[in-house]
Protein backbone atom coordinates (compact mmCIF):
# COMPACT_ATOMS: atom_id res chain seq x y z
CA UNK A 1 0.00 0.00 0.00
CA UNK A 2 1.17 3.37 -0.84
CA UNK A 3 0.22 6.72 -1.58
CA UNK A 4 0.61 9.80 -4.04
CA UNK A 5 0.86 13.23 -3.28
CA UNK A 6 0.19 16.45 -5.86
CA UNK A 7 1.23 20.30 -4.81
CA UNK A 8 -0.41 22.61 -6.57
CA UNK A 9 1.53 25.66 -6.18
CA UNK A 10 -0.50 28.34 -6.87
CA UNK A 11 -3.05 30.23 -5.47
CA UNK A 12 -5.05 33.37 -5.81
CA UNK A 13 -4.03 35.32 -3.05
CA UNK A 14 -1.50 34.85 -0.29
CA UNK A 15 -3.19 33.82 3.29
CA UNK A 16 -1.25 36.32 6.30
CA UNK A 17 -0.30 33.15 7.93
CA UNK A 18 0.87 30.60 5.88
CA UNK A 19 3.98 29.79 5.02
CA UNK A 20 3.83 26.38 2.71
CA UNK A 21 4.92 27.06 -0.51
CA UNK A 22 2.83 29.02 -3.59
CA UNK A 23 2.83 31.70 -5.95
CA UNK A 24 -0.08 34.02 -7.26
CA UNK A 25 1.79 34.63 -10.62
CA UNK A 26 0.59 31.68 -12.69
CA UNK A 27 2.25 32.80 -15.78
CA UNK A 28 4.26 29.78 -15.79
CA UNK A 29 1.18 26.81 -14.52
CA UNK A 30 1.22 25.23 -17.93
CA UNK A 31 4.49 24.44 -17.60
CA UNK A 32 4.52 23.45 -14.11
CA UNK A 33 1.39 20.87 -14.86
CA UNK A 34 3.70 19.44 -17.61
CA UNK A 35 6.62 19.26 -15.82
CA UNK A 36 4.09 17.21 -12.81
CA UNK A 37 3.37 14.74 -15.71
CA UNK A 38 6.46 14.07 -16.79
CA UNK A 39 8.18 13.82 -12.63
CA UNK A 40 5.42 11.10 -12.54
CA UNK A 41 6.78 9.20 -15.57
CA UNK A 42 10.24 9.52 -14.33
CA UNK A 43 9.51 8.49 -10.85
CA UNK A 44 7.26 5.46 -11.61
CA UNK A 45 9.27 2.79 -10.21
CA UNK A 46 9.80 5.00 -6.53
CA UNK A 47 7.16 2.72 -4.79
CA UNK A 48 8.62 0.04 -5.96
CA UNK A 49 5.65 -1.39 -7.21
CA UNK A 50 3.05 -1.42 -4.47
CA UNK A 51 -0.32 -0.48 -5.29
CA UNK A 52 -1.40 3.17 -4.93
CA UNK A 53 -4.63 3.04 -1.93
CA UNK A 54 -4.19 6.84 -1.99
CA UNK A 55 -3.79 9.89 -3.77
CA UNK A 56 -3.98 13.98 -1.85
CA UNK A 57 -3.74 17.11 -4.02
CA UNK A 58 -2.94 20.04 -1.37
CA UNK A 59 -1.68 23.18 -2.13
CA UNK A 60 -1.13 25.63 -2.74
CA UNK A 61 -4.81 25.83 -3.78
CA UNK A 62 -5.91 22.71 -6.18
CA UNK A 63 -9.42 23.81 -7.12
CA UNK A 64 -7.61 26.35 -8.65
CA UNK A 65 -7.25 23.87 -11.64
CA UNK A 66 -9.37 23.43 -14.26
CA UNK A 67 -11.18 20.15 -15.23
CA UNK A 68 -8.85 19.82 -18.21
CA UNK A 69 -5.85 19.98 -15.79
CA UNK A 70 -7.20 18.11 -12.94
CA UNK A 71 -8.35 15.21 -15.51
CA UNK A 72 -4.59 15.54 -17.17
CA UNK A 73 -2.82 14.68 -14.04
CA UNK A 74 -5.49 12.02 -13.01
CA UNK A 75 -4.62 9.91 -15.73
CA UNK A 76 -1.37 10.37 -16.01
CA UNK A 77 -1.65 8.55 -12.48
CA UNK A 78 -3.70 5.79 -13.95
CA UNK A 79 -1.73 5.46 -16.71
CA UNK A 80 1.41 4.64 -14.64
CA UNK A 81 0.84 2.80 -11.35
CA UNK A 82 -1.52 0.19 -9.70
CA UNK A 83 -3.98 1.81 -8.02
CA UNK A 84 -6.16 -0.35 -5.60
CA UNK A 85 -10.03 -0.68 -6.75
CA UNK A 86 -11.37 1.23 -3.19
CA UNK A 87 -9.01 4.66 -4.07
CA UNK A 88 -9.50 7.60 -2.01
CA UNK A 89 -8.80 10.34 -3.67
CA UNK A 90 -9.09 13.74 -1.96
CA UNK A 91 -9.04 17.32 -3.02
CA UNK A 92 -8.02 20.40 -1.30
CA UNK A 93 -10.54 23.10 -2.27
CA UNK A 94 -11.31 26.64 -1.20
CA UNK A 95 -15.09 27.76 -0.88
CA UNK A 96 -14.89 30.47 -3.26
CA UNK A 97 -14.16 27.91 -5.91
CA UNK A 98 -16.76 25.51 -4.89
CA UNK A 99 -20.31 25.32 -6.85
CA UNK A 100 -22.77 23.10 -8.58
CA UNK A 101 -20.16 22.79 -11.96
CA UNK A 102 -17.11 22.63 -10.02
CA UNK A 103 -18.58 19.91 -8.30
CA UNK A 104 -19.66 17.81 -10.79
CA UNK A 105 -16.37 18.45 -12.97
CA UNK A 106 -14.35 17.18 -9.39
CA UNK A 107 -16.74 14.20 -9.14
CA UNK A 108 -16.22 13.51 -13.23
CA UNK A 109 -12.07 13.51 -12.86
CA UNK A 110 -13.07 10.69 -9.42
CA UNK A 111 -12.29 13.56 -7.02
CA UNK A 112 -14.12 11.38 -3.83
CA UNK A 113 -12.98 13.21 -0.67
CA UNK A 114 -12.92 16.82 -0.45
CA UNK A 115 -10.74 19.19 2.21
CA UNK A 116 -12.86 22.03 2.25
CA UNK A 117 -10.46 25.06 3.81
CA UNK A 118 -12.99 26.86 5.61
CA UNK A 119 -10.66 27.97 8.69
CA UNK A 120 -13.85 30.58 10.15
CA UNK A 121 -17.49 31.12 10.10
CA UNK A 122 -16.35 34.77 11.37
CA UNK A 123 -15.77 37.26 8.29
CA UNK A 124 -13.71 39.28 10.91
CA UNK A 125 -11.29 36.10 11.35
CA UNK A 126 -11.07 35.53 7.77
CA UNK A 127 -10.04 39.10 6.75
CA UNK A 128 -7.48 39.16 8.69
CA UNK A 129 -5.82 35.94 7.89
CA UNK A 130 -6.32 37.32 4.20
CA UNK A 131 -8.68 34.31 3.26
CA UNK A 132 -10.32 34.59 -0.60
CA UNK A 133 -13.42 33.66 0.78
CA UNK A 134 -16.24 35.13 2.89
CA UNK A 135 -18.56 34.05 6.03
CA UNK A 136 -21.44 33.52 3.44
CA UNK A 137 -19.58 31.89 0.99
CA UNK A 138 -18.30 28.93 3.59
CA UNK A 139 -21.96 28.70 4.36
CA UNK A 140 -23.00 28.77 0.91
CA UNK A 141 -20.43 26.12 0.12
CA UNK A 142 -21.12 23.28 2.66
CA UNK A 143 -24.71 23.62 1.29
CA UNK A 144 -23.60 22.92 -1.98
CA UNK A 145 -21.37 19.53 -0.99
CA UNK A 146 -24.33 18.33 0.62
CA UNK A 147 -26.77 19.14 -2.55
CA UNK A 148 -24.33 17.77 -4.69
CA UNK A 149 -24.62 14.24 -2.51
CA UNK A 150 -20.08 14.47 -1.57
CA UNK A 151 -20.42 12.62 1.98
CA UNK A 152 -17.02 12.53 2.27
CA UNK A 153 -15.41 15.52 3.52
CA UNK A 154 -13.77 17.36 5.92
CA UNK A 155 -13.23 21.11 6.45
CA UNK A 156 -10.69 22.90 8.28
CA UNK A 157 -10.53 25.15 11.06
CA UNK A 158 -8.40 27.27 12.86
CA UNK A 159 -8.06 27.96 16.74
CA UNK A 160 -5.61 30.66 18.33
CA UNK A 161 -6.59 33.22 16.34
CA UNK A 162 -5.95 36.40 17.67
CA UNK A 163 -9.36 38.13 18.85
CA UNK A 164 -11.34 35.26 18.57
CA UNK A 165 -12.09 34.35 22.74
CA UNK A 166 -13.17 30.94 24.07
CA UNK A 167 -16.97 32.26 23.06
CA UNK A 168 -16.63 33.21 19.51
CA UNK A 169 -14.21 29.55 19.03
CA UNK A 170 -16.93 27.79 20.24
CA UNK A 171 -19.26 29.11 18.10
CA UNK A 172 -17.42 28.54 14.96
CA UNK A 173 -17.12 24.92 15.94
CA UNK A 174 -20.87 25.07 16.45
CA UNK A 175 -21.50 26.64 13.11
CA UNK A 176 -19.68 23.79 11.33
CA UNK A 177 -21.57 20.98 12.80
CA UNK A 178 -24.82 22.95 11.69
CA UNK A 179 -23.92 21.39 8.43
CA UNK A 180 -23.06 17.40 9.84
CA UNK A 181 -19.60 17.24 8.87
CA UNK A 182 -17.94 13.80 8.95
CA UNK A 183 -15.17 14.98 9.28
CA UNK A 184 -13.46 18.34 11.29
CA UNK A 185 -9.53 19.19 10.84
CA UNK A 186 -8.42 21.68 13.23
CA UNK A 187 -5.40 23.60 14.06
CA UNK A 188 -3.92 25.96 16.29
CA UNK A 189 -2.37 29.17 13.96
CA UNK A 190 1.23 29.38 14.50
CA UNK A 191 3.09 32.55 13.90
CA UNK A 192 5.62 31.68 10.90
CA UNK A 193 8.44 33.18 9.84
CA UNK A 194 8.63 35.61 6.42
CA UNK A 195 4.70 35.76 6.77
CA UNK A 196 2.46 38.39 6.93
CA UNK A 197 1.63 37.77 10.87
CA UNK A 198 5.33 37.56 11.50
CA UNK A 199 6.04 40.86 10.32
CA UNK A 200 2.98 42.51 12.30
CA UNK A 201 4.07 40.98 15.23
CA UNK A 202 7.25 42.80 14.79
CA UNK A 203 5.65 45.46 14.59
CA UNK A 204 3.62 45.42 17.19
CA UNK A 205 0.23 44.98 15.18
CA UNK A 206 -0.56 41.71 16.20
CA UNK A 207 -0.51 39.61 19.57
CA UNK A 208 -0.12 36.00 19.06
CA UNK A 209 -2.18 34.03 21.48
CA UNK A 210 -0.71 32.20 24.33
CA UNK A 211 -0.04 28.33 24.66
CA UNK A 212 -2.81 28.52 27.98
CA UNK A 213 -5.46 30.40 25.54
CA UNK A 214 -5.21 28.14 22.66
CA UNK A 215 -4.72 24.81 24.70
CA UNK A 216 -8.28 25.82 26.52
CA UNK A 217 -9.02 26.30 22.80
CA UNK A 218 -8.47 22.77 22.00
CA UNK A 219 -9.77 21.40 25.03
CA UNK A 220 -13.08 23.11 23.85
CA UNK A 221 -12.77 21.74 20.60
CA UNK A 222 -12.08 17.78 21.38
CA UNK A 223 -15.12 18.20 24.13
CA UNK A 224 -17.68 19.79 22.02
CA UNK A 225 -16.92 17.18 19.18
CA UNK A 226 -16.49 14.00 21.25
CA UNK A 227 -20.50 15.49 22.32
CA UNK A 228 -21.69 15.62 18.36
CA UNK A 229 -20.03 12.15 17.92
CA UNK A 230 -16.93 13.13 16.12
CA UNK A 231 -14.13 11.12 17.78
CA UNK A 232 -10.64 12.38 17.96
CA UNK A 233 -8.40 10.31 15.84
CA UNK A 234 -5.02 12.39 15.61
CA UNK A 235 -3.84 15.07 17.80
CA UNK A 236 -5.70 17.75 14.48
CA UNK A 237 -8.35 15.32 13.31
CA UNK A 238 -11.80 14.37 14.33
CA UNK A 239 -14.16 11.91 12.11
CA UNK A 240 -17.35 10.06 12.64
CA UNK A 241 -16.70 6.26 12.31
CA UNK A 242 -15.36 5.31 8.58
CA UNK A 243 -14.79 8.58 7.78
CA UNK A 244 -11.45 9.38 9.07
CA UNK A 245 -8.46 10.29 6.29
CA UNK A 246 -6.67 7.18 4.93
CA UNK A 247 -4.57 9.54 3.18
CA UNK A 248 -3.38 11.18 6.53
CA UNK A 249 -3.73 7.88 8.25
CA UNK A 250 -1.24 6.23 6.24
CA UNK A 251 1.56 9.00 6.83
CA UNK A 252 1.48 8.68 10.61
CA UNK A 253 1.88 4.69 10.19
CA UNK A 254 4.93 5.16 8.24
CA UNK A 255 3.41 3.97 4.66
CA UNK A 256 5.71 5.08 1.46
CA UNK A 257 4.48 8.07 -0.91
CA UNK A 258 5.38 9.81 -3.53
CA UNK A 259 5.49 13.63 -3.78
CA UNK A 260 5.21 15.05 -7.41
CA UNK A 261 5.50 19.00 -7.69
CA UNK A 262 7.44 22.00 -6.29
CA UNK A 263 8.19 21.11 -2.81
CA UNK A 264 6.73 18.13 -2.60
CA UNK A 265 8.14 15.73 -0.04
CA UNK A 266 8.47 11.73 -0.56
CA UNK A 267 9.07 8.57 1.32
CA UNK A 268 10.26 4.99 0.65
CA UNK A 269 10.46 3.89 4.28
CA UNK A 270 14.19 4.41 4.35
CA UNK A 271 15.01 7.29 2.56
CA UNK A 272 13.45 11.36 2.34
CA UNK A 273 13.62 13.53 -0.98
CA UNK A 274 12.24 16.92 -1.28
CA UNK A 275 11.61 18.78 -4.24
CA UNK A 276 13.12 22.67 -5.10
CA UNK A 277 10.71 25.41 -3.70
CA UNK A 278 10.73 26.59 -6.36
CA UNK A 279 8.24 26.79 -9.89
CA UNK A 280 10.59 27.70 -12.79
CA UNK A 281 13.35 26.01 -11.22
CA UNK A 282 11.51 22.84 -10.56
CA UNK A 283 9.80 22.67 -13.86
CA UNK A 284 13.35 23.72 -16.14
CA UNK A 285 15.09 20.83 -14.03
CA UNK A 286 12.82 18.20 -14.34
CA UNK A 287 12.30 18.71 -18.13
CA UNK A 288 16.57 19.27 -18.93
CA UNK A 289 17.19 16.49 -16.30
CA UNK A 290 18.96 18.32 -13.98
CA UNK A 291 18.75 17.89 -10.05
CA UNK A 292 15.50 19.32 -8.72
CA UNK A 293 15.71 17.88 -5.35
CA UNK A 294 17.14 16.69 -2.12
CA UNK A 295 17.30 13.52 -0.18
CA UNK A 296 18.41 12.05 3.02
CA UNK A 297 18.84 7.90 3.75
CA UNK A 298 17.20 7.66 7.49
CA UNK A 299 19.47 6.41 10.30
CA UNK A 300 17.73 3.80 12.51
CA UNK A 301 17.45 6.71 14.82
CA UNK A 302 15.74 9.00 12.65
CA UNK A 303 13.22 5.86 11.63
CA UNK A 304 12.71 5.24 15.43
CA UNK A 305 12.45 8.86 16.30
CA UNK A 306 9.61 9.79 13.30
CA UNK A 307 7.53 6.34 14.52
CA UNK A 308 7.53 7.62 18.07
CA UNK A 309 6.49 11.59 16.83
CA UNK A 310 3.66 10.36 14.68
CA UNK A 311 2.95 7.17 16.91
CA UNK A 312 2.12 9.44 19.93
CA UNK A 313 -0.52 11.90 17.60
CA UNK A 314 -2.72 8.91 17.24
CA UNK A 315 -4.95 8.07 19.55
CA UNK A 316 -4.24 4.02 18.64
CA UNK A 317 -1.04 5.66 20.05
CA UNK A 318 3.07 3.93 19.47
CA UNK A 319 2.97 0.04 18.80
CA UNK A 320 5.86 -0.56 20.97
CA UNK A 321 5.89 -4.06 20.22
CA UNK A 322 5.98 -3.46 16.77
CA UNK A 323 8.61 -0.89 17.13
CA UNK A 324 10.45 -3.47 18.52
CA UNK A 325 9.86 -6.05 16.46
CA UNK A 326 10.64 -4.24 13.29
CA UNK A 327 14.06 -1.90 14.86
CA UNK A 328 15.16 -4.18 17.57
CA UNK A 329 14.14 -0.55 19.93
CA UNK A 330 12.55 -1.90 23.15
CA UNK A 331 11.33 1.81 24.06
CA UNK A 332 9.81 0.35 27.20
CA UNK A 333 12.74 -1.12 28.46
CA UNK A 334 14.37 1.62 27.61
CA UNK A 335 12.52 4.90 28.92
CA UNK A 336 11.22 2.85 31.51
CA UNK A 337 10.85 5.40 34.31
CA UNK A 338 9.80 8.37 31.96
CA UNK A 339 7.12 6.35 30.77
CA UNK A 340 5.80 5.54 34.50
CA UNK A 341 6.16 9.23 35.41
CA UNK A 342 4.09 10.21 32.20
CA UNK A 343 1.55 7.80 33.41
CA UNK A 344 1.46 8.74 36.96
CA UNK A 345 1.01 12.36 35.99
CA UNK A 346 -2.08 11.75 34.10
CA UNK A 347 0.01 12.28 30.05
CA UNK A 348 0.37 8.74 28.58
CA UNK A 349 -1.33 4.87 29.52
CA UNK A 350 -0.04 1.71 28.11
CA UNK A 351 -2.84 -0.10 26.88
CA UNK A 352 -2.06 -3.68 25.29
CA UNK A 353 0.90 -3.40 23.95
CA UNK A 354 0.98 0.81 22.38
CA UNK A 355 1.65 4.01 24.66
CA UNK A 356 -1.02 6.46 23.96
CA UNK A 357 -1.91 9.94 25.24
CA UNK A 358 -4.66 11.47 27.01
CA UNK A 359 -6.22 14.34 26.27
CA UNK A 360 -3.96 16.40 28.12
CA UNK A 361 -1.08 14.95 26.82
CA UNK A 362 -1.79 15.40 23.30
CA UNK A 363 -1.04 19.23 23.83
CA UNK A 364 2.20 18.03 24.37
CA UNK A 365 2.67 15.63 22.38
CA UNK A 366 5.39 17.04 20.41
CA UNK A 367 7.28 17.67 23.80
CA UNK A 368 6.69 14.10 24.95
CA UNK A 369 7.77 12.68 21.99
CA UNK A 370 11.45 14.70 22.24
CA UNK A 371 11.69 13.51 25.64
CA UNK A 372 11.30 10.11 24.60
CA UNK A 373 13.77 9.91 21.62
CA UNK A 374 16.74 7.69 21.25
CA UNK A 375 19.55 9.57 20.84
CA UNK A 376 22.81 7.63 19.93
CA UNK A 377 25.95 8.42 20.58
Amino acid sequence: MAGIYLHIPFCKQACHYCDFHFSVNQDRRDQVIDAMILELEQRRQYLNHESVSTIYFGGGTPSILTKSELTRLLSAIRERFDLESELEITFECNPDDIDADSLNDWRDAGINRLSIGVQSFREIDLKLMNRAHSAAEADSCLEQVRQAGFDNYTLDLIYGIPDCDDTAWQSNIEAALAFNPPHISAYCLTIEPKTVFAHWKRKGKLTEVSPEAAASQFRILSSVLQAAGIEQYEVSNFAKPGFESLHNSAYWQGTPYLGVGPSAHSFDRLSRRWNVSNNIRYANSVVNGSKYWEDEVLTLEDRVNERIMTGLRTRQGLDLVDLQNTTSVDLLQREEALIDRLTKEGLAMLFDGSLRLTNEGLLQADRIASELFIIES
